[in-house]
């Protein structure tokens, strides 16, 4: 039967793409609808895949966090692979890459049939994500610090703007990226944090050195994905990053979250050896390709 592509329009629409999403990825937190909506852009494409009018898969075109190129994701239900919806689905978000005017298109994939999908199209892999996941049990509160003062951005809203300028902007160019991240304050606002209460700065005087916390999970609320976590660097090796993370984990506990995890880059071996200090364990790896735009389907 003949595979339709169309875009996402109405909340019944992008319940269906959050249907397939959680289907094709159920370990990883997917956005919530008023998520979706809320970070709609111009130029992102978010699309649909159906099969004698059953939706079989569901896509989306968007800017990489870099901006240098367009991050296409095709998803397929496991129950329709093999039927070629993939193909259907990568062509019409690669098209819409080119039009947008990008030469270069980005991909993930976490299983093999996935990265041989991929690699038919000219995808190669440019960097690896580990997955690391940590338990919850009875989780201890740390002891308050003396040099810095640990706060929720529920108590004190304005640090979450504060540590864009004074933690996010100067610690993005150390993540393992061949370009630095480019997030506008308007997107740290929007998809940077999603509970104020599970979020935590490290605080020093008048100044945010430090943020880490949860990004929860509606769909599954027993887990919790770790949220951006960086410290400036004059306060790094002074257990900053450990203490925020020991104070995430206690609110968790505290709020019926059972599990967390977190995706870390390769080449940052020092998050890693403080994830498995914590407790962390490892889980699956996620591979990031990268293609020259036009695809070929030939």
């Amino acid at each position: 039967m003949t595979t339709t592509i169309r875009t996402a329009i109405t909340d019944a629409d992008y319940e269906a793409w959050r249907a397939v999403r959680i289907a094709v990825l159920p370990y990883e937190r997917c956005p919530t609808l008023a998520e979706l909506r809320e970070l709609d852009r111009p130029g992102r494409l978010v699309v649909l895949a159906e099969v004698g009018g059953e939706v079989v898969g569901s896509g989306m075109a968007d800017r990489s966090g870099d901006g240098e190129r367009e991050a296409l994701m095709p998803r397929v239900h496991p129950d329709f692979r093999r039927r070629g919806v993939g193909t259907a689905l990568l062509r019409v978000l690669a098209e819409h890459a080119v039009a947008q005017g990008y030469d270069m298109a980005g991909a993930s994939v976490d299983d093999e049939e996935s990265r041989l999908f991929a690699e038919r199209f000219g995808f190669k892999e440019a960097n690896r994500e580990v997955e690391q996941v940590r338990q919850i049990g009875d989780e201890p509160w740390p002891a308050p610090p003396t040099e810095y003062t640990i706060l929720s951005v529920a108590e004190r809203p304005e640090l979450w703007a504060a540590a864009y300028h004074q933690v996010a902007l100067p610690t993005f160019p150390d993540m393992d990226h061949p370009s630095a991240l480019k997030v506008s304050a308007d997107e740290w606002e929007k998809e940077w944090i999603n509970d104020p209460a599970a979020m935590f700065v490290a605080v020093a005087g008048d100044q945010a050195i430090g943020v880490a916390g949860l990004m929860l999970d509606s769909d599954r609320p027993e887990r919790a994905e770790v949220a951006y976590t960086a410290v400036r660097r004059e306060w790094r090796g002074k257990s900053v990053a450990a203490t925020l993370k020991r104070t995430s984990m206690a609110w968790a506990a505290d709020h019926g979250i059972t599990e967390i995890y977190t995706w870390t880059q390769r080449g940052n071996d020092a998050m890693r050896r403080l994830n498995e200090h914590l407790g962390f364990t490892y889980g699956i790896t996620s591979i990031s390709l990268r293609a020259s735009l036009p695809l070929s389907f030939d």
